[in-house]
């Protein structure tokens, strides 16, 4: 478009010019949204792969010392190390470009979170093109790959066509190849970049764990060693009446110092002290006979996990002989009918019950209570002309936990391209409380997905992502975000999962 001479309108020409590049260059919110997601998801995932290579080394270490497997851990230990030692300098040169990268899309420290122009799209191209960095992560990245499967004859026979870093090239819509530095940061937006990056970083750790893995599996499988002991005492009542039985428990107790037990009391997450030992304490309420559910999920020595299921009792005496027992828990919980047992020393035509913060149904010393907002509430029982309140807490009905198969984060290739449905389950919970998947947002990245591909469920099918779901190939990642669940008390959000594939 040649320019007019007539200075007013050669200035329209020209802002119309800069307004054009300015919308050319524009970045959606949703984009950058997107891409902030998947790479929150990745650094989740690396630092999960991370924890999970270096358990592999510890067991590696411990085998090193142990008579029966030290020959073997003499000839794969070393090799284990040398794919560590490959991977932590690719990976963290690999950081080196992201922090280059995000000082030239301004980088800024506020209140200590960084702060830069994430739809910015030249700093891609200057670092990567213009200073020659795309060739230099390309040949780092191929010769990675190259030493990785040069440690050892077996293992570059295992991986030498599925490693996750062995890079696959980027075909442009027109049905040809790309240059490494094109096809991934030219005119990239920064965000999209730091994805891209992290995504290398994601696939250096999965190498190195397909590796280390097999490494490992020359030898064998992790081995859990007991080297703690304590003693364990338990009593089925601390209420008792002169001619009743008690009966005391007691033993010694064997577990790891580095694999110690998740332990639940009462519903709770509880931590576990030095000694192996979770310990809760609380103020008893109410009255009568009361239970307290305790689940311990610990690690075997074969390396499987199992969980035990405990109810603890014990009981509250009340003045006045009156007594409110909850069928379930010391706890209302909103949505669900609540069932509870109440006692009286009296017939019940001379006792009346009532309550507040909620209501109470049925006759008799078997009742339903019913609640709708969180908080306390109360049940007053008058019997003999005593009267006596029991309070109690209100609380939500727990998130229910979302899942695909087996729910794990790391799931075989074949087995998630099984898969047909998701779902939403409860844990450790007293009530038989069903969840249905309403919705989810899904991202497909890694291996098989040059660029993120994003779409979502409606309900628990995964029908639709049928096309997305055939690309899937060792190395690649699915997060399920803002999944809604309907159950007890309408719809709510809950916590997704990243699924890595290997």
């Amino acid at each position: 478009m040649s320019l007019p001479k007539e200075p007013r309108q050669k200035m329209i020409n020209i802002m119309y010019l800069v307004l054009t590049a300015i919308l050319a260059l524009n970045v959606s919110s949703e984009v950058i949204n997107a891409f902030k997601t998947v790479d929150l998801s990745l650094v989740r995932s690396n630092k999960s792969i991370s924890d999970a290579n270096q358990t592999l080394y510890t067991s590696l270490d411990a085998k090193l010392k142990d008579a029966q497997s030290a020959k073997q851990a003499e000839y794969w230990n070393p090799k284990a190390l040398q794919a560590q030692k490959l991977s932590k300098e690719l990976n963290d040169y690999i950081e080196e470009l992201k922090v280059s990268l995000k000082n030239k899309s301004g980088l800024k420290i506020k209140d200590g979170e960084e702060d830069f122009k994430m739809d910015d799209l030249s700093a891609s191209t200057v670092l990567f093109e213009n200073e020659k960095k795309g060739p230099d992560l390309e040949k780092k990245l191929k010769d990675y790959a190259a030493a990785m499967l040069s440690i050892d004859p077996l293992i570059k026979k295992e991986f030498e066509s599925s490693l996750a870093a062995n890079l696959q090239p980027v075909v442009g819509q027109d049905g040809k190849k790309k240059s490494f530095t094109n096809g991934y940061f030219y005119q990239t937006p920064t965000i999209a970049s730091l994805t891209l990056l992290s995504k290398f970083q994601n696939s250096v750790k999965n190498s190195e764990n397909q590796v280390v893995t097999f490494a490992h599996n020359q030898i064998g499988q992790v081995k859990v060693i007991y080297n703690e002991f304590a003693a364990i005492v338990g009593q089925s009542s601390n209420y008792v009446m002169p001619g009743e039985k008690v009966k005391i428990t007691a033993g010694v107790g064997a577990f790891s110092t580095d694999a110690k037990p998740q332990i639940s009391i009462g519903g709770s997450s509880m931590s576990v002290n030095a000694n192996g030992v979770a310990e809760r304490e609380f103020t008893a309420a109410g009255g009568g006979s009361q239970n307290v559910p305790v689940t311990v999920t610990y690690t075997k020595p074969d390396g499987t996990k199992e969980s035990k299921s405990y109810t603890i009792q014990y009981t509250v005496g009340t003045p006045g002989g009156a007594a409110v027992m909850l069928d379930k828990m010391n706890v209302f919980y909103i949505g669900v009918p609540n069932p509870v047992t109440i006692g009286s020393p009296t017939g019940w035509d001379k006792t009346s019950v009532s309550m507040s913060g909620g209501s109470i149904s049925g006759t008799g010393s078997k009742r339903t209570v019913t609640v709708s907002s969180v908080g306390s509430a109360s049940i007053t029982v008058s019997a003999d002309g005593k009267t006596s309140t029991f309070p109690f807490r209100v609380k939500k009905v727990p998130d229910p936990v979302f899942k695909v198969g087996d729910g794990k984060p790391r799931m075989a290739t074949v087995v998630f391209k099984g898969q047909q449905f998701c779902r939403a389950e409860l844990e450790n919970f007293e009530f038989d409380l069903k969840f249905s998947v309403v919705s989810a947002k899904v991202y497909f990245y890694g291996s098989g997905f040059p660029s993120p591909v994003s779409t979502s469920i409606s309900g628990s099918s995964l029908g639709n992502l049928s096309a997305s779901i055939a690309k899937c190939q060792p190395g690649s990642s699915i997060t399920f975000e803002n999944v809604v669940v309907s159950g007890p008390g309408g719809n709510r959000t809950i916590d997704g999962k990243t699924i890595q594939l290997y």
